[in-house]
């Protein structure tokens, strides 16, 4: 397990790489460039997912309370990761739930693109994000959900019976120039995209604290086996109050390829 120091110098540093690589080369042998580099210097398509949980694997109680999971060190953790991409993606379901401002307040850095997925146009317009003065709001749409007008752009794209295809999202997304995505949640949410084949990197942070009971920070479809099971390549690191498994999906689904397993990926058609 690698321990993250991170320094005023060091961040300063992870930022200025943000959209670099081939100008600047990561050094693996610092944890925290290891850690970040990967998100804060790609070109091209990058997609992070981020979940926070307890050491049982929740990520709220069954009422709905998400607060204060993550302790101070795993929130820094987040924010980083808002600050080194583009765009920030979260589900209609998330902001119904935790009204959330996806903003990064718990370190110094820019704040990202707030993307929500609102197939049906859910939201009232009346949320936090709307009416924040922050960073632009993107909402994804069907195309044939109803037009409301909201503070924030709309971008429709095909809805079919499985709903939004997240390719269709990326590729949407990336025609705004936001090629850097992180996926915050919910549940489904990141299975989808995980299931599609499309997250590079899944960062699993986990506090000491036990609820029992409660949703899960990840909602994959059920397996009968274990042979069926993700098994990415993992690195542990130590962030003070939480620990974080920084998990390879894109290496493990190459792997997986090489011996004929085969590889989950959502349904579209």
């Amino acid at each position: 397990m690698r321990k993250i120091d991170m320094t005023d110098q060091l961040w300063a540093r992870l930022l200025s790489m943000r959209g670099s690589l081939g100008k600047t080369a990561p050094d693996e042998a610092e944890a925290a460039m290891a850690l970040y580099a990967p998100m804060a210097a790609a070109e091209g398509r990058f997609v992070l997912a981020q979940v926070g949980q307890s050491i049982d694997g929740r990520v709220a109680t069954p009422s709905g309370d998400a607060r204060d999971i993550s302790g101070p060190d795993g929130i820094a953790h987040l924010h980083r990761c808002r600050a080194l991409v583009e765009a920030v993606i979260v589900g209609v379901g998330t902001v119904k739930c935790d009204d959330p401002r996806l903003s990064v307040r718990a370190v110094k850095g820019p704040n990202p693109v707030r993307v929500v997925i609102d197939c049906r146009a859910e939201l009232t317009g009346e949320e936090r994000l709307f009416r924040d003065g922050g960073a632009p709001v993107i909402l994804i749409q069907g195309a044939d959900a109803p037009e409301r007008s909201h503070n924030a752009d709309v971008l429709r794209v095909p809805r079919t019976e499985a709903g939004l295809d997240p390719c269709d999202i990326l590729d949407a997304l990336a025609d705004r120039g936001l090629s850097r995505i992180l996926v915050e949640g919910g549940a489904r949410t990141i299975a989808r995209f995980i299931e599609a084949g499309l997250v590079d990197r899944l960062h699993v942070a986990i506090a000491p604290l036990i609820i029992g009971s409660g949703p899960a920070g990840i909602a994959l479809p059920p397996i009968d086996k274990l042979t069926s099971a993700y098994r990415p390549e993992a690195r542990v690191y130590a962030l003070g109050s939480d620990i974080l498994f920084d998990c390879d999906l894109k290496s493990s689904a190459r792997s997986a390829m090489r011996q004929g397993e085969d590889i989950r990926v959502a349904d579209h058609a």
